[in-house]
């Protein structure tokens, strides 16, 4: 497994860090990865109907972490493709996983504090 580089976010990041809002995280999924729109669409329509019948924020605070953080990933294109990596080698169940695991987490974690999350 090759390791990522001492700074995981070498490079310029494609966009700013968006709002943690619907709007703000919408533009940054059509800019990024406009393939992902359908689902962004689909979990937001999901959370606003389960906020709406719970009568809760909660669905609508993890739509924004969950997005918000697959943004982070996103705006650096080497840590996006390091995770795909990650995912795939833990998919292909070939090998012991643990340090793949590991690496995932520690990106999503990396990911989490730069989304302010």
């Amino acid at each position: 497994m090759t390791a990522l580089p001492a700074d995981p976010q070498a490079g310029e990041p494609l966009i700013p860090m968006p709002a943690l809002t619907p709007d703000a995280l919408r533009g940054a999924v059509e800019k990024l990865t406009p393939s992902r729109m359908p689902a962004f669409v689909r979990d937001l329509v999901d959370a606003t109907t389960s906020a709406q019948q719970l009568q809760s924020l909660a669905p609508l605070r993890t739509f924004v972490h969950t997005w918000g953080v697959f943004v982070a990933i996103q705006r650096y294109p080497a840590r996006a493709a390091r995770l795909r990596h990650l995912e795939e080698l833990v998919s292909a169940g070939e090998a012991d996983p643990v340090d793949a695991i590991a690496e995932i987490r520690r990106i999503h974690a990396d990911a989490e504090a730069e989304a302010g999350l």
